[in-house]
């Protein structure tokens, strides 16, 4: 159903990207927007359990294209490095391409908006995070992208240095 990576050398391992999706603060979601046309709106994320969860608002764009369709991608650039005198860059980046839909589950949302919470500021405390969370509970929307294929890859400079 995914296609093979063309330049295998250069493919990150299922691990390498799992890495880079833990580490990383923010990606691009992509979904089938009005009229068909790609719809593609950075935004910070959390990685658990091989899902990917997403706050937003309630309503608009990104909603709707969800409720258009359960099918999305998501890429996130771990490195873009310009290397003029070579013309290239030394990048590393991930893609996942899954099922997505905004959650229901008041038990899962709270979980998700727990993780994502803990992932940009771990050192509050959970009074601090829980008090946060139920001052925006009722304008809060989940996001949930299950994973079907997650894929990598890396610039071949990158690949020649590693030990």
């Amino acid at each position: 159903m995914f296609r093979e990576m063309r330049r295998k050398k250069q493919m990150l391992s299922i691990d390498e990207c799992i890495e880079i999706l833990h580490k990383g603060t923010s990606g691009v979601l992509a979904l089938l927007g009005d009229h068909d046309y790609p719809y593609a709106v950075p935004i910070s994320y959390v990685y658990c359990n091989a899902k990917l969860y997403f706050h937003s608002a309630k309503s608009g764009h990104k909603i709707d294209a969800i409720k258009k369709s359960s099918k999305a991608s998501f890429c996130v650039i771990d490195q873009d490095n310009i290397i003029p005198e070579e013309y290239t860059t030394y990048f590393r980046s991930v893609i996942a391409f899954g099922q997505i839909h905004v959650m229901e589950n008041e038990t899962e949302i709270k979980k998700a908006i727990e993780d994502l919470a803990k992932k940009y500021y771990p050192d509050d405390n959970e009074t601090g995070r829980n008090a946060e969370i139920e001052r925006g509970w009722n304008r809060l929307c989940m996001i949930e992208l299950s994973i079907d294929h997650l894929s990598g890859k890396e610039a071949i400079e990158l690949v020649k240095a590693k030990p």
